[in-house]
């Protein structure tokens, strides 16, 4: 992972996304071309709003439990966290721009 990404995994994930602050979780696989191309703009995006949004990353091919309990289907999925709630979905790669866009209730 980035420098301004933390990996996340069954066993860490409901710690993760209990957090006050927003967290952006990438659902992603080595495989996946999409998924890579998202890497740049993801390490961006966390850098860009330290304190104010985490990014993680999460392999589902090594932790299908939580691929399974959130409902996965298409990689990449992104799903922001709130006090452990899902807030926003988003499948498929977007541009560092995009994603700002789209997430900008949870950047101010």
């Amino acid at each position: 992972m980035g420098q301004n990404t933390v990996v996340a995994n069954d066993q860490n994930f409901t710690d993760l996304i209990s957090s006050d602050t927003p967290v952006l979780v990438d659902f992603w696989a080595e495989w996946c071309g999409p998924c890579k191309m998202m890497n740049g703009p993801l390490e961006d995006l966390a850098g860009a709003h330290s304190g104010r949004l985490s990014v993680a990353k999460l392999n589902v091919d090594e932790n299908q439990q939580t691929a399974m309990t959130y409902e996965v289907m298409s990689i990449p999925t992104m799903i922001v966290f709130q006090g452990g709630v899902e807030r926003k979905r988003l499948v498929g790669a977007r541009s560092k721009a995009q994603l700002e866009s789209e997430l900008r209730d949870y950047l101010a």
